[in-house]
């Protein structure tokens, strides 16, 4: 079953099993894989039982993680295209094997 969860009803399952509900017990429950559970785990954290950070700080958190990884690939992007450029071969001109200027300097001699 492919179904998507809200993040507060994916935070309401890790609270759960911070609490000591095993996660195969979650899993069975909720009807999702244990591999979802640790990668939600992963992304949104493991919830702080003594209530350290706000919910807002760790969506803030959360945003900033994924503009910097936004920027960084951006970042890869533009500087593959620089080294690309920098290392190009120059291309031949429509056939021709020198520049019209050239022509003109050589006639007004």
């Amino acid at each position: 079953m492919n179904r998507r969860y809200s993040e507060e009803q994916i935070r309401r399952y890790l609270a759960e099993a911070a609490n000591g509900v095993p996660v195969r017990e979650l899993c069975a429950r909720y009807g999702f894989s244990d591999a979802s559970f640790y990668g939600w785990r992963a992304r949104y954290g493991a919830p702080d039982v003594s209530g350290g950070t706000s919910s807002s700080e760790r969506r803030r958190l959360r945003e900033l993680e994924e503009e910097n990884a936004r920027l960084r690939n951006l970042l890869a992007d533009a500087l593959l295209r620089l080294e690309l450029l920098r290392h190009r071969t120059p291309r031949q001109r429509s056939g021709r094997h020198h520049d019209e200027r050239d022509e003109i300097s050589e006639s007004g001699d």
